[in-house]
């Protein structure tokens, strides 16, 4: 293995631990599922700035990285809402949107061109408060001596703001990519 693919082996190994998370998460064990979702979101951080740093970056880790972000976002996402730590409702929305931009890049790519993949702002946050509502809920739910910190309001405004940036990040999705896709489709024929 070259070093320049250290990135990519990263990204792999997050894409793997999301088993292990999700099983400790259905056995009720929250702080080693708590434990393991760290490591996972640090190594998202380490494949990314090594990537950056040393000039690493490939086609292939530019999708391994959000692949391996979205299974393990949406699988912790699934069993917190089954085990009723989380709303269904949000569940349902977070996977209907990333159904829905995954279906309209492959789509885009199949019949228009190649998808540049780059994340716009409101996805951004989006992740960031995904990441920080299951962060949150599993912390309480290991009973650690910091979770009695966190006050149920907090995560109760989580969920709003998962809501509230899940349905924007979506609907801007579609808005840019219907309106490059018509627009590509106006020029295709000259």
């Amino acid at each position: 293995m070259k070093l320049n693919q250290l990135p990519n082996l990263i990204s792999l190994l997050r894409i793997l631990l999301v088993i292990p998370v999700v099983y400790t998460l259905v056995k009720e064990q929250y702080a080693i599922a708590l434990l393991l979702f760290l490591v996972a979101g640090v190594s998202d951080g380490v494949d990314g700035f090594l990537a950056r740093q040393f000039g690493w970056q490939t086609r292939l880790g530019a999708i391994l990285d959000p692949i391996g972000d979205k299974l393990l976002l949406v699988s912790v996402f699934i069993v917190l809402g089954w085990l009723d730590h989380l709303p269904v409702l949000l569940v349902m929305s977070v996977i209907a949107r990333d159904i829905i931009i995954v279906s309209g890049a492959v789509l885009y790519h199949f019949l228009i061109e190649e998808v540049p993949i780059r994340p716009v702002f409101i996805s951004k946050v989006n992740t960031a408060a995904q990441l920080l509502l299951v962060l949150v809920v599993i912390l309480r739910l290991a009973d650690l001596p910091l979770s009695s910190l966190i006050p149920a309001m907090s995560i109760e405004s989580l969920i709003v703001l998962v809501y509230v940036t899940t349905i924007s990040s979506g609907i801007v999705y579609v808005w840019q990519w219907g309106r490059r896709a018509v627009y590509a489709g106006q020029h295709k024929g000259r």
